[in-house]
């Protein structure tokens, strides 16, 4: 790894960001030629630049993100490509799923699985923080890595390839966003190339697992590829290119007989299937709704998530135990507590979650997807384990009853790819825009900077949300401009929460659930107080298993550590006692902690207790 001392990260990084604040950057770098979506949301997504994480949690992740793969040796990256091409390949063997291995010999042995799979994860993580910071060596990382890989495009680095789609979809993403936030001229001519090479070696439409594995293979890995998720980043091509070839392609693809059209009916297909790209291959059901207007599309997204949050999720908003979905009104969740430490695949699914979230949202203006998002943050993906200088990654989240955070056995695992996207991507998911103004989605330490009727305004958010119920948002404004400032009220807020503006409570009704408009003629240094009523409630984890609960504390689900009593009363843990940054219930002469999932390190804990009737 090369190493890149945080101070001189910091100075790059710290002067892009202070020029971002006076003179907004685009972080969009468009084709001459683009293609139009046939739907306009309801909300637009801001861009990368236009929102600055300030001091916390979600910055610090980001940052750990951005450093760690700025610093990576752009041989090693570059290695199993120039080797399957037959090229001169210096550099170091980076091991684990990353470089060919001859032992390979699934499952047994993982070592060799995917060569070169997260290559286009790690570009598209890069050419996101570029957008976001400014920050220069990124934007020349991301450009020599494109330059490297263009003469390594061939037909033969899939050639005895289990997952071409799989890794090729990952390619072209990073690619694409080499193009549109790191302004790189030469990144669509190399897709264009990277599907030449593909092609020959996908089917010619989606398959299932069972499909894959009816074919002659090599090995069980044969059958794993995710076909199903091409559509997503071939209908971003098509727009972001105009090369229609890419919207055919993204077409071919669509999963409809076995997964779309019975979504579609409110047909529940998700038991057995993987849970993670088939939470994913909703993005493509989005995307088929927003580029070619199919309403089909739409309906089995909404159903399909729909059917995750109400028959797969955790109190967390995890999903998927040993990576699969699981039958309702089998117990098999509850089941789950005693026979596996998989529970949640946490950054691959925090990223495609934050995805598809974002996506619904945006199309329905509904508040909650963003409670959805809150919860994905602060239970899953904002406690997960940094990524160790030689690729050792955190990859499940343990919801176990003897549980305990801990990283994956094989180095450079999908998750290491995921976990730099998710966190660039915490800015955008935070604010969105209506014709009317901005709706604040997330209660996040941040600023955003946008352009309204014309004037340049600013809001920043000041919080120690979750664990204080005070949200502060200032307006900055260089004339006052009327519009309208949306906060997300969650569907938990208790009947405490209110709005002042300037210290005097507002007119307008405060209902959980929606998405409360305040509009008016807003002047330069105007405050915003929101105070949120972080009610405690139980949640069952299935209903074949009514006396195991998980405690909530607002968006934050609590998990015991060190000993717990054989069984608690509901009336105990709904009068958990919050002190100084933990919480406690006492039953009897015990006393039970209880932590958020950021906080845990390294102790025993447990999600789920069992109560009595």
């Amino acid at each position: 790894m090369n190493r890149l001392s945080r101070r001189t990260f910091l100075k790059h990084s710290s002067l892009a960001a202070g020029a971002a604040l006076t003179i907004p950057r685009s972080s969009s770098l468009r084709a001459a030629t683009t293609a139009p979506a046939a739907i306009r949301p309801k909300l637009a997504q801001f861009e990368y630049a236009q929102v600055r994480l300030l001091d916390g949690p979600m910055l610090e992740q980001f940052d750990r993100n951005h450093r760690f793969f700025l610093g990576l040796d752009e041989d090693g990256l570059l290695k199993p490509f120039r080797e399957r091409a037959g090229q001169p390949a210096p550099g170091p063997v980076m091991g684990g799923w990353y470089n060919d291995n001859p032992a390979y010999d699934p499952p047994k042995n993982m070592t060799g699985y995917i060569p070169g799979h997260s290559f286009g994860q790690y570009l598209s993580g890069l050419a996101r923080a570029y957008a976001i910071t400014g920050n220069k060596p990124t934007q020349e990382k991301v450009q020599r890595l494109v330059k490297g890989f263009a003469p390594t495009v061939t037909e033969k680095f899939y050639v005895d390839y289990p997952l071409p789609a799989y890794t090729f979809d990952k390619t072209n993403i990073g690619l694409l966003d080499a193009h549109q936030f790191a302004g790189d001229s030469h990144a669509l001519p190399v897709l264009s190339r990277a599907v030449d090479a593909v092609l020959p070696h996908l089917p010619a439409g989606p398959q299932t697992r069972e499909e894959a594995c009816a074919v002659p293979h090599k090995n069980i890995s044969y059958c794993w590829d995710e076909t199903y998720t091409l559509p997503e980043n071939f209908y971003l091509a098509y727009l972001r290119s105009g090369d229609a070839r890419y919207r055919q392609l993204a077409a071919r693809f669509l999963q409809d007989k076995d997964y779309f059209t019975p979504l579609s009916q409110d047909e529940n297909v998700l038991p057995g299937l993987h849970a993670y790209s088939h939470l994913n291959a909703l993005a493509s059901a989005v995307q088929s709704y927003l580029v070619d207007g199919s309403q089909m599309h739409l309906r089995a997204a909404r159903n399909g998530f729909r059917m995750i949050q109400q028959t797969q999720s955790f109190a967390t908003g995890g999903w998927g135990p040993d990576e699969t979905f699981r039958k309702p009104g089998s117990g098999d969740m509850g089941a789950s507590l005693t026979k596996t430490h998989a529970s949640f695949e946490t950054p691959c699914g925090a990223y495609g979650h934050f995805k598809v979230t974002r996506y619904l949202m945006r199309i329905t203006g509904d508040s909650a997807y963003g409670d959805s998002m809150e919860s994905m943050l602060y239970n899953t993906i904002l406690g997960a384990k940094p990524i160790l200088e030689d690729g050792t990654s955190f990859y499940y989240a343990d919801y176990n009853n003897v549980a305990s955070k801990f990283y994956h056995q094989d180095k450079w695992p999908c998750c290491s790819g995921t976990f730099p996207q998710v966190t660039a991507d915490y800015g955008i998911s935070s604010y969105f825009q209506s014709p009317e103004g901005v709706h604040v989605n997330l209660y996040v330490p941040s600023q955003l900077t946008w352009t309204q009727n014309g004037s340049r305004c600013v809001l920043t958010q000041r919080t120690e949300y979750p664990y204080h119920p005070e949200v502060t948002l200032e307006v900055r404004t260089e004339r006052p401009e009327s519009f309208a400032i949306a906060l997300r009220i969650p569907a938990w807020a208790g009947p405490g929460t209110h709005v002042a503006i300037n210290g005097k409570a507002i007119a307008e009704e405060v209902r959980p659930g929606i998405f409360l408009s305040l509009h008016r003629t807003w002047k330069d240094g105007d405050r915003i107080e929101l105070t949120l009523d972080r009610t405690y409630r139980l949640i069952q984890v299935d209903p074949e298993h009514p006396n195991l609960v998980a405690l909530l504390h607002g968006p934050l689900s609590l998990f015991a550590v060190g000993e717990t009593p054989a069984t608690l009363s509901r009336r105990e843990l709904l009068a958990a006692q919050e002190r100084s940054g933990s919480w406690s219930v006492s039953s009897g002469s015990d006393a039970v902690t209880l932590l958020s999932y950021p906080q845990i390190k390294d102790e025993k804990y447990r999600l789920y207790l069992p109560v009595s009737v």
